[in-house]
């Protein structure tokens, strides 16, 4: 049994300690925001905060994250940093097949609350890493920009 902490809520769970975090919370917890991209932490699609940070759930067994907290994409939605994050993705429109943005947003969100008013240098080695099948990087480094407000320095 392993206790983990999703979202502010506390779950037991009986499961083998070496299963990645990504199926623990697609599978048993059932929060599917959260992508199946490589299965080996290269594009980003799994992105979650874990104590603040982002991680790749996919390499991340769930027996290394006991008594820690987790924080998914459904988990953010009253964040004053994500609405600003939502309101710039709404205005840049970088969503072609969507299938990376909860990735791509929870890494511009842990950047955001490390750094209020991150450089385009900053936005782009924190994002970088990150595969989108449909190529629209630009749209998403001026989406960050404009959430940080800092738009002139683009």
């Amino acid at each position: 049994m392993i206790s983990i902490t999703v979202n502010k809520k506390k779950i037991e769970l009986d499961v083998p300690l070496d299963i990645p975090l990504l199926w623990v919370l697609r599978d048993i917890v059932g929060l599917t925001g959260t992508k199946y991209g490589c299965g080996i932490g290269l594009c980003g699609s799994c992105t979650v905060h874990l104590d603040g940070k982002a991680v790749r759930s996919c390499s991340i067994p769930v027996g290394d994250i006991e008594n820690r907290e987790i924080v998914t994409i459904e988990g953010v939605g009253e964040d004053s940093i994500f609405q600003k994050l939502l309101a710039a993705w709404k205005e840049t429109e970088p969503t072609q097949c969507g299938y990376c943005q909860p990735g791509q947003i929870m890494t511009a969100l842990a950047l955001l609350k490390k750094n209020d008013k991150p450089d385009k240098n900053e936005i782009i080695e924190a994002m970088t890493g990150h595969i989108c099948r449909c190529g629209t990087y630009q749209r998403i480094y001026k989406a960050i920009q404009i959430a940080a407000g800092i738009m002139d320095e683009a």
